[in-house]
């Protein structure tokens, strides 16, 4: 396994992060012990970047981490955790809180249940239009001088937000989605961050399993989130799986899984570009694993290209009232 610096003064990592969220329901049901296996097997391959959030399944993910951490060194191990998103006890989401109040809070009940005294990169999930990034940032500044968390990231951001967070304290990687059919962040974010030295932790990698190669119609169910994600909607669902299709050629010509195909599209993009893949069984960590192997010249990156071009997708990739909070997704 590969690994590189996150920022000029960020952690080292695997080249290939492993993303918890799906261990705690939002893809619907895990299995619990399949999942620990995941995170073990993750682990002996050589991945050392595992992120999470305090609001996955309510903290169900962080103490599932914990708990699979038992018999494992701390220090070999980085913690990414998100926090900031509430949600109420019927599960629904109501907004997004970075006071620094909130924030200490958030702390000391990630740091409980991860059973550690400090997390590796803490990050707030979205921007709090209420209180400035700046005073967010601050907060978050004051936790590194205590020694509670060690790095500060940000997540779903945009360049503005980016540039003012940066001169306040340094960040070590802004984590957004990126995939063949998200490319958003290409026009504006991306030059932004490499501008500053900030890498990119790239989630949605697979798209949730729309560019798999693995989805099929109608698998999702009312718990969830692909449910009514607008990608897997009928209207939209059928025209990204052929695209996915078109991809499944290319990759069967590389002698490589579609996901592979996707996975090391995504790696290729930059050496600074972690993927993060959202893997919650061993035989789909193994797939994911496999990417690595693949290299892709520029005829390989062209087929691609001509397979998925960018804005091929039908559907937005999240829900337009969940995009109107982002503010990744502010045009100017």
């Amino acid at each position: 396994m590969k690994t590189i610096n996150l920022g000029k003064a960020g952690p080292v990592v695997s080249t290939i992060g492993l993303g918890c969220m799906g261990m705690s329901g939002m893809y619907g049901p895990a299995d619990r012990a399949e999942s620990i296996a995941t995170i073990h097997a993750a682990l002996d391959a050589g991945i050392t970047l595992l992120d999470t959030g305090d609001f996955y399944g309510m903290g169900h993910n962080e103490m599932l981490i914990s708990e699979a951490l038992k018999d494992r060194r701390r220090e070999n191990v980085v913690l990414s955790v998100k926090f900031g998103a509430l949600r109420g006890p019927d599960g629904v989401w109501s907004g997004y809180d970075s006071r620094p109040a909130a924030i200490r809070n958030f702390l000391a009940y990630s740091l409980q249940r991860l059973g550690t005294d400090h997390i590796d990169i803490y990050r707030p999930s979205r921007l709090d239009p209420a209180v400035p990034i700046e005073e967010t940032m601050g907060a978050l500044a004051d936790l590194v001088k205590a020694g509670y968390i060690r790095h500060i990231g940000l997540s779903e951001v945009g360049s503005e937000t980016i540039r003012r967070a940066a001169a306040v304290h340094p960040i070590v990687d802004l984590q957004i989605e990126y995939s063949l059919i998200s490319r958003g962040i290409e026009d504006d974010i991306l030059p932004t961050c490499r501008a500053l030295g900030i890498p990119v932790t790239a989630y949605g990698v697979l798209s949730r399993g729309l560019i798999s190669g693995h989805w099929r119609k109608g698998a999702a169910n009312g718990g969830d989130f692909r449910a009514f994600s607008p990608r897997f909607q009928d209207g939209n669902v059928d025209t990204n799986l052929a695209l996915v299709e078109a991809l499944r050629r290319v990759a069967d010509e590389k002698g490589a899984t579609v996901a592979q195909l996707a996975i090391a599209w995504v790696a290729a993009q930059g050496v600074d570009i972690v993927p993060l893949v959202g893997a919650r069984r061993r035989d789909r960590l193994a797939e994911a694993l496999g990417a690595q192997k693949i290299v892709l010249s520029a005829a390989d990156l062209a087929a691609i290209e001509a397979a998925l071009p960018r804005d091929a997708a039908a559907g937005e990739r999240y829900p337009v009232a969940m995009l109107a909070h982002m503010d990744s997704e502010k045009r100017t």
